[in-house]
């Protein structure tokens, strides 16, 4: 037994070292298999993650794993002895990063919707004995990018290769303003013709979430349903986050159009216009008249909640809604409860569920594996800093989980 102890070892000193990914170049919602090969059983090694985001920040994480009798380290089923993370995760080498760039307050996307590196190094010790690399693509191959600037509208449309029709999916974000296009290029590049609206901080759209018209979104859809990529535009999908999950919740209440409804870490009411800073204090209105609001989140229970309420129950389609229960922003789990519970008072004849990720903030199910760190934030439309809650391995579960669900629901209830 010693002797073949001993020649297993003198094997692996001998082996050369390897680093491999299952697939060089994979979008951004995919895991791959990390592997290292040529090693001694039961030799512990280091794999060091890094990468630079889109606002040239630098990340990194390092965990240790123990090779093993056959002197290899296979990530996906293998969890760290000790390092960046803890337990089995394929991906746990990158949503594990940490910011080695002083004062980054969280991972930036890169920019155009381009193409992320992620470079991974093999240690014994402090040598490096191997290399490899992953690309993680933003956008699918081939999907088509066309800006919208009709009727007022100003946007981006994302269409999928092949010249088919697909479903189309309005997507809208929350206070931080622009152009939700991330959101956008990850539906477009799973099938559907997904329409990135801004509404308010982009090009000469106010320039405030305040005194929004909700006939603008009505609009979009009249504009997206006519598309001729898209199949059965009488039938659209919605998908917003935080108040663009409040917005979503809101439209799918008012145009049967909406057949799908997803709304991301949502409000159950309307909230006041963004952010306690302006003149206005109505985000929204509806012919003219600004629609009822609550100061805050927290006073939905009060007698200005009932009036604020978003009468979901007049969704002519099923709703999901994801959410985190350490949200910091604002409860969305207890309100997106809240949401379930009025529709099924209701008798709301269509599906509605939330999924309710403990732990996760107000990141919560936001598809695609990246550094999930974040500190504290500052929203560019108020200036304010946030703490949006979650710890970075309960976000990263959540992405896990809700991403596959978010494709399913929408595939099963847009034709």
């Amino acid at each position: 037994m010693r002797l073949l102890a001993a020649l297993l070892s003198l094997a692996g000193a001998l082996a050369a070292q390897t680093l491999t990914v299952t697939s060089a170049r994979v979008l951004l919602d995919e895991t791959v298999a990390i592997r290292a090969a040529g090693l001694t059983p039961g030799e512990r090694v280091a794999i060091e993650a890094s990468l630079t985001d889109g606002g040239d920040h630098r990340w990194r994480s390092h965990s240790e794993f123990d090779a093993a009798a056959d002197g290899t380290v296979a990530v996906d089923t293998q969890a760290p002895a000790k390092g960046s993370y803890r337990g089995v995760s394929a991906m746990g080498l990158i949503w594990s990063m940490m910011p080695e760039t002083k004062g980054t307050a969280r991972y930036q996307p890169p920019h155009q919707f381009g193409v992320q590196t992620i470079e991974f190094k093999l240690l014994r010790g402090r040598e490096a004995v191997a290399t490899t690399r992953l690309e993680q693509a933003t956008l699918a191959e081939g999907v088509a990018r066309i800006p919208v600037r009709e009727d007022g509208l100003r946007g981006l449309l994302f269409v999928p290769p092949g010249g088919e029709r697909h479903p189309g999916v309005l997507v809208v974000g929350g206070s931080n303003g622009g152009l939700p296009g991330r959101q956008a290029a990850w539906l477009a590049s799973r099938g559907f013709v997904a329409l990135a609206l801004a509404y308010f901080r982009y090009e000469d759209l106010p320039q405030m979430l305040e005194a929004i018209p909700l006939e603008y979104f009505g609009r979009a859809l009249i504009w997206l349903s006519r598309r001729p990529e898209v199949a059965h535009g009488e039938r659209l999908g919605m998908v917003g986050t935080s108040r663009g999950g409040e917005l979503a919740l809101q439209l799918g209440s008012m145009y049967p159009q909406i057949g799908a409804v997803v709304a991301y870490v949502p409000a159950s009411v309307r909230v006041r216009a963004c952010c306690g800073m302006t003149a206005i204090t109505y985000a929204w209105t509806w012919k003219g008249q600004p629609l009822a609001y609550v100061m805050r989140p927290a006073q939905r229970g009060g007698a200005g909640g009932f009036t604020a309420a978003i009468a979901v129950e007049n969704t002519r389609g099923p709703v999901l809604m994801i959410s985190g229960e350490s949200d910091h922003v604002w409860p969305s789990a207890e309100m997106a409860d809240e949401v379930v519970s009025r529709l099924r008072r209701n008798h709301f004849p269509f599906s509605c569920e939330n999924l309710k990720y403990r732990g996760a903030g107000h990141d919560a199910g936001q598809p695609g594996f990246v550094p999930a760190w974040h500190g504290t934030v500052r929203n560019p439309t108020s200036g304010q800093e946030m703490d949006l809650g979650g710890s970075p391995a309960a976000e990263a579960a959540s992405v896990l989980e809700a991403m596959p669900k978010v494709l399913a629901f929408l595939r099963q209830s847009l034709p």
